[in-house]
This record gives structure tokens, sequence and C-alpha cells, in this order.
């Protein structure tokens, strides 16, 4: 395997230093060219290392929905009205809000302003979303919105592409007319965490479990990664502990079985919340010290507050993304950060996905110049297939919805994250076996030759041209 460094670029660098086990090397990515990573550079404006999409000029035309002489009008949003849980994905509404401000104050793209509508799908609302956009926007760009799945048909059938922050349902994660800056298909898995875990701690790959869930979400996940953790040769004890989505009335149970099936690592799929803390607290009063490698979902501030006492300091976590504590060493992160706190919106990972959709979308249109169209967009976007956000995150396959072939750890301890492989900040563990293909029993759709999801196609969705 190799580690590839993309927190800085060396100057003049346009390709891909290809390197040997355990050595770094220089890349920008293909979003990126030589200049240092500021905010500009040779009288260009950058983000990270990625000049600048958004600038003045003389587009002109009325060339499409959304699209007139002056402006460019996209749909964005969260969920973040979901009463049971205020706020969720704030920080992706925010992200794109920041970015679309920045984009306007340097001209806009090739002189069209942006105009964004924000939506709150508020989590079951995702459909009366999606039919508002479609009458509206030119696309949605950077959004999330959990229940997307419900909604894809709709946007399917009104033609509405879409460069996503997230998207959840296989049929909108494989949806035509989708875009993503960070892929996660259904048919291709990122395993970084386990090899990493591998080298990190090889022992504990001979006594490993899946923590369960009576999720039917959480269920798909894990399905996926008990299939992925047998072909890297991983012993799963089958402990059986199975958690209630609802909670528990107790969860020393569920510890005294992890304890005695004698489990050294833990995966879990679920999402942090009161009924996970006390199971972890729970283990830690029965004496048992197994290594948690958990879903980036734990990479949060409401994790890290809640280890206050340590309870959680073995929780490692796989990403793509370059952590929030580098942003002293890696540009792009410290520029999405200042960009989101000027405007006292929040900062956490998933702004970031969403900021590199924005940037990727916002490439694409400049490309098409003043015949802004739909088409246009599709054809640039599926040319993409080395994109980094400028740098904050590994890079990615968008045009052909494929996932990173890299991947990074960090380690909670205390209320601080920290990178703990591989060790030198900016840089990922890279390599072909990072990635493998799943079982089409956990796709949850049916594929075309295109791996396209076929359930809601059409003959006249939107289709990238040569």
């Amino acid at each position: 395997m190799k580690v590839t460094k993309f927190g800085r670029l060396a100057a003049g660098a346009l390709a891909l230093a290809m390197v040997t086990t355990s050595c770094a090397s220089e890349r920008s990515g293909d979003d990126g060219v030589s200049a240092g990573g500021g905010q500009s550079s040779g009288g260009g404006r950058y983000f990270g290392t990625l000049p600048s999409p958004c600038g003045p000029g003389d587009a002109k035309g009325a060339t499409d929905q959304g699209v007139t002489d002056t402006t460019i009008t996209i749909g964005f949003g969260d969920d973040r009205g979901f009463a049971s849980a205020p706020g969720l994905s704030k920080e992706m509404g925010d992200a794109v809000k920041a970015m679309i401000d920045w984009c306007n104050e340097q001209g806009g793209i090739n002189g069209r302003k942006i105009k964004g509508n924000q939506y709150d799908a508020a989590y079951t609302n995702s459909v009366k979303v999606i039919q508002q956009s479609c009458k509206q926007d030119f696309m949605l760009v950077g959004q999330g919105f959990a229940m997307d799945e419900a909604a894809e048909q709709h946007r399917v059938a009104c033609k509405l592409p879409t460069v996503a922050g997230f998207t959840v349902g296989p049929n909108a994660t494989m949806g035509p007319m989708k875009y993503e800056a960070v892929p996660y298909p259904v048919d291709l898995m990122n395993v970084g965490g386990l090899r990493i875990a591998e080298k990190l701690f090889p022992e504990a790959k001979e006594k490993a479990d899946i923590l369960l869930s009576t999720s039917p979400a959480v269920t798909m996940g894990t399905n996926k990664v008990s299939a992925a953790m047998k072909k890297l040769g991983y012993k799963q004890l089958n402990c059986g502990v199975r958690l209630n989505d609802a909670g528990e009335s107790s969860y020393m149970p569920h510890a005294e079985k992890i304890k005695k099936c004698g489990a050294e690592l833990l995966w879990s799929s679920d999402s942090p919340d009161p009924g996970q803390f006390s199971l972890l607290e729970s283990i830690e009063r029965v004496g048992a010290k197994p290594k948690y490698l958990f879903e980036a979902t734990w990479y949060s501030s409401l994790v890290a507050q809640w280890n206050k006492a340590g309870t959680g300091d073995n929780i490692h976590i796989a990403m793509i993304f370059q952590p929030l504590e580098n942003a002293d060493k890696v540009p792009a992160v410290k520029q999405y950060m200042d960009l989101v706190n000027a405007q006292k919106g929040k900062v956490a990972l998933l702004g970031m996905q969403a900021t590199s959709s924005f940037l990727l979308w916002a490439q694409a249109a400049k490309n098409c110049g003043s015949n802004l169209t739909r088409q246009c967009v599709i054809n640039e976007l599926s040319k993409v297939h080395e994109w980094t956000g400028g740098g904050l995150h590994a890079p990615t396959d968008p045009g052909a919805n494929k996932p990173s072939s890299c991947a990074l750890m960090v380690k909670l301890t205390g209320t601080k994250y920290e990178q703990v492989y591989p060790k030198t900040i900016g840089e990922y563990e890279c390599s072909d076996d990072i990635v493998l293909e799943t079982d089409p029993k956990t796709w949850g759709t049916k594929l075309n030759e295109d791996r396209v999801a076929t359930t809601f196609l059409t003959d006249d969705v939107i289709k990238p041209q040569s």
C-alpha cells in the first residue's frame, strides 16, 4: 500500500506521482493546479489547491430553467427542521450558503450571480421539497436529505439533475442525472478502516465482531461490512449483540455478552446517540477493553463532548476527509472553516462534503460558458475522474460514481481527535485493494450496464454526451 499526500502542492505539479509501498508523494489532483493553496496566487483566486471556478464574465442567455443573462438559480438544503433532531445536517445548508456568497463576491460564474433556494426537508418532507425544486431550479447542489429515496421518482420524472452533498437511498445513490463529490455507490465499498486496522492492531483481527441493530438501514450497512470482513480474513465471533434502535432499558447484559465473547475489535455502523454511549459506558464498567472501529458519523463534537471521562478513548474512525484538526496544515479545510464561521454557521464533516459538491458543480458550470444547460453540465461532470475539492478529501471519481481508494484513521482521546494513521498530517493510505465489490443482494436496487438504478429510469433522462 502507499501513502499519498494532498495537503500541499508542488509548484507546477499537474501529474500524479505514483509511488511504492509506504512512500509519500505530492499530488495535486485533477481539480488543482500549481498554486500554493492559499486564497490567491499569481493574481487568481483559489479554494485550497483548486483554481476558483467563480469570477466575472460575459455569459448571456436564458439557456435553461433557472438560468438568465444575470443569474443561475440552484436549490440546496438539509433536514434542519426535523423535530426529533433539530438542526439535522444544518452544516450542509450553511456550507452551500457560504459558498454561494464566496462565489458571488468574485462575480458569480462567468458573470452570472448565483441565486440559492434553500430547502428544509425536515426529514419527512423530501417529496414536497423536490417538487418545489422541479419547478424553479436549474439544478440541486450540495444538498443532503435523509429521505431522498422517497423523492427520487419525482426528481427523475422532472429531469432535475443534482450534484448532491450526500445520498442515502439506493435508487438515489445510483440514480440518473446524479453526481457527488464523494460517491458511496451501492456496488463498491471503501474498506480503508478495516485495512488500516490490520496494521494498527493485527491481533484484534482474530477476535472481531459487529454490533448489530434492529434498524433496517443500519442492518444494510452491517451486512456489507460483515461480507467485507470475511473477504479480508477477519474472524467474526458472532457475539450476537443486537441493539434495539429505540433504546434499551439496560445495556449491561449486552456489555457482559461482549466481555464473555472476548471481542477485541468491535465495528458499528450505527450513529452516536445516548443509547450507543450507554453501551460503551456499560462495556467499560464490566471491565472489557475492545478497540472500537466506527463509522465517520462518530467524528463529531457531540461524541467529543460526551467523552470527557475517556470512556471512548478506544474509538477509531476511518475517513477520506481531512480532519478539522488538520486545518493549520491543509489550506482547503481552513478556508472552509473560515467561510462558514464568518457567517456563524455550523462547521462539521458534512459541511465539507457539501462544499466539495458545490465546487464540483461550479467548475462544470464554468466550463459551459454562455451555453449553460443541464446537458452541458452533465457532460462536464461525467469527465471528472479525480476530485479532491481543493484538498478537502482524498481523490474520488465523481464522473464514474466510484469511491475513493484512500483513507486515514483518527482516534478520540478525551475531547480531541487526532490523526493516527498515516502519522504524517495531510497523508492518506491509498491502495486499489481498499475498494471491494459488494454482493448484489445488498444493493437494494437493480443496476443497468451503466451502473444506473433502473427503478425510476425513463428513456428521456439527461445522459452524458461525448
